[in-house]
């Protein structure tokens, strides 16, 4: 792909159906469990993306086997109760911060000595209150600096990859982390608890942001046969187990990915209707729904699809967006063509996602001539009757690439630059863009 691409618009509403890759959060909670179990896994309309490919290709070095069927969107995972097979590894994962997090967590239930690595952004960051509330459970984790390495004890918050783990099994108990940095941290803990010696309590030490991606990962832990008990979103008590295999799973299509999608019409007017998609779905962005109905959109659903028709006005809105922070760029970048300001609220832990995703988003929408005001937790966007023609940077984000260019949709001279940086997530999302027309 080239080094930047340009979106054309269209001057027309918009009418279209399109069917998009399996979910990348469900892909990797899977592809963990499925190895953690005992038997074989077969995982249907799975992902195939970059961070999908990191985490199937660590594992593989980790001696597992996972064949890949990208024609078929499958993935056979021959899982080894709660083994991990190779005594030593030295892992690349990029900038997946899903593998990233659950890897450390996964690694300290092997038998030897395992590195953790990743790009340049992943080295900026923090998962030291995943490492501490590992140590907490018996871990020993080493953080590791200008080739060599430090024992960290109770890890302090500013610990980044690459990292050392000198695993000798879990030994379980108490431990504590917050809840407000990553769910990804309480998910990889939630994920792996059942195979340490003992059983587990989990403790969090702040409210929990992004709770729709924990009741994901306790359904999946569910479908391998594993409940937790827990109170609230305070303490969850986990108890030794087993997961089981399934000879088939299948993979929902991603509701993060779906969100530009619902959003288009939003501002283009017309419809899309997104396929193999329920609003009933296991993830939590599909919430993002619901931000559209409030700004005047019209959601309906038939067999295997959801539709959204997009309003005579779209209106400004007030929500906070700490549940389903995936979606906020999207917001942000069709919030300009509301009828009055949208604040989004709740999001400040994104800073420090692929990008600053709240003072970059910022960035880009001066870029296009909107007046934007950034705040510690969020934004607030002004309606913008005349946008700019502009080159978007996407600081190597997914996110950032995939939402503003939704605004060439409806304004011309929008061209994103580093386009290939959605390949993280949905490789084809500029083709499937195309289909609207």
């Amino acid at each position: 792909m080239n080094d930047r691409i340009e979106i054309l618009p269209i001057f027309h509403a918009l009418h279209a159906s399109v069917r998009l890759p399996g979910s990348k959060s469900l892909t990797n909670r899977v592809l963990l469990l499925a190895v953690l179990a005992d038997g074989v896994t077969v995982l249907r309309n799975a992902l195939f993306s970059d961070d999908s490919a990191y985490f199937a290709g660590a594992l593989r070095q980790l001696g597992f086997s996972v064949s890949l069927d990208p024609a078929q969107s499958e993935m056979t995972v021959e899982g080894q109760g709660g083994a991990i097979p190779a005594g030593n590894a030295e892992l690349f994962i990029g900038n997946a911060g899903t593998a990233a997090r659950f890897l450390t967590a996964f690694l300290t239930l092997g038998n030897g000595c395992y590195s953790l690595d990743g790009d340049a952004r992943m080295r900026e960051r923090p998962i030291g209150d995943l490492v501490a509330a590992l140590e907490s459970l018996g871990a020993i984790i080493t953080e590791i600096q200008l080739g060599s390495s430090k024992t960290t004890g109770i890890a302090k918050s500013s610990i980044c990859p690459p990292i050392q783990i000198q695993a000798s099994g879990l030994a379980g108990g108490r431990t504590e982390i917050a809840g407000n940095i990553s769910s990804q941290f309480l998910s990889g803990l939630l994920m792996v608890a059942p195979y340490a010696h003992n059983p587990v309590e989990i403790h969090l030490t702040t409210e929990l942001n992004s709770r729709p991606y924990v009741d994901l990962t306790l359904g999946v832990m569910s479908d391998f046969g594993v409940e937790v008990e827990r109170q609230g979103y305070e303490r969850f008590d986990i108890q030794p187990a087993h997961y089981h295999s399934r000879p088939n799973y299948l993979i929902e299509s991603d509701a993060s990915a779906a969100s530009y999608f619902f959003a288009a019409p939003a501002i283009m007017g017309g419809s899309v209707r997104v396929e193999a998609v329920s609003q009933a779905s296991k993830q939590g962005d599909i919430a993002f729904l619901q931000i559209l109905q409030q700004m005047g959109c019209t959601v309906s659903e038939g067999k295997d699809y959801v539709e959204v028709t997009g309003p005579a006005r779209l209106h400004g809105i007030d929500v906070d967006m700490r549940d389903i922070s995936d979606t906020a760029q999207t917001l942000a970048a069709i919030a300009p063509f509301a009828d009055a300001p949208t604040r989004i609220r709740g999001i400040g832990f994104i800073r420090a996602k692929e990008s600053n995703r709240i003072t970059d988003t910022c960035t880009e929408l001066r870029r296009l001539g909107v007046k934007v005001e950034e705040h510690p937790d969020g934004l607030t966007i002004q309606p913008c009757a005349d946008i700019l023609p502009a080159d978007i940077h996407t600081y190597n984000d997914h996110r950032m690439a995939m939402a503003f260019a939704l605004i060439g949709l409806r304004t011309a001279g929008i061209r994103i630059e580093n386009p290939a940086c959605v390949s993280k997530t949905f490789p084809d999302y500029f083709n499937v863009l195309e289909t609207l027309r």
